[in-house]
């Protein structure tokens, strides 16, 4: 942040913003996967457990737009392997993630969202942070009815200027919006699948 910016920022927000930090001194180290299928939740608890524990929240699409975007090393590997139509292998996003979690803000630990889907997936990750002396804590398992997922992906709005989301019902946007619903909701029965059954 540079001095014009921090010039306009309050006292208060500042003295808040410090004594936010002193307390995350003395908050345990934690490393937690958050798994289930889209709109069950995990978006709307990061924050809070972000704040909570003073952890960096990853979701692996922001990582993998950030890696692309800074031309890392990963990133271009993984821009490679999308404009040529092919899936973005698992050691370029473990690889992604091992970049993330080095930063200032991951100092305490992880939230990990959107990775692991698969059990290679699990033991890739494990590998890498074995590496490092460390392992996930806890895996929160979000299970959620289907026909309350569905109500959740078919009211689900996004705004394509910003990126914020609304939904319908919960939190409707004071004029209409772009809806990606109809798109996510043709997926919705693949994506849930993993999450029923889950083995390992």
């Amino acid at each position: 942040m540079s001095n014009a910016e921090l010039a306009e920022v309050s006292t208060d927000a500042l003295m808040r913003e410090i004594q936010r930090r002193l307390e995350c001194q003395s908050k345990p180290d934690k490393r937690l996967i958050l798994i289930g299928p889209p709109g069950c939740g995990k978006g709307t608890q990061s924050p809070t457990i972000k704040r909570d524990h003073c952890l960096c929240h990853l979701a692996t699409g922001d990582m993998l737009r950030a890696a692309v975007a800074a031309r890392s090393p990963n990133g271009v590997r993984a821009k490679n392997a999308m404009e040529s139509g092919a899936l973005v292998s698992d050691d370029i996003v473990v690889g992604i993630i091992e970049e993330a979690i080095k930063k200032t803000e991951c100092k305490n630990g992880f939230i990990l969202d959107g990775f692991p889907r698969t059990v290679p997936q699990a033991q890739m990750l494990d590998h890498m942070l074995a590496k490092k002396g460390v392992s996930v804590d806890k895996v929160l398992d979000f299970q959620i009815p289907d026909e309350v997922l569905v109500e959740r992906i078919e009211g689900r709005w996004i705004h394509a200027g910003s990126g914020r989301s609304y939904h319908t019902k919960f939190s409707p946007p004071k004029v209409r919006v772009c809806c990606a619903a109809q798109d996510r909701l043709r997926c919705i029965v693949a994506s849930a699948a993993p999450c029923h059954g889950r083995g390992a």
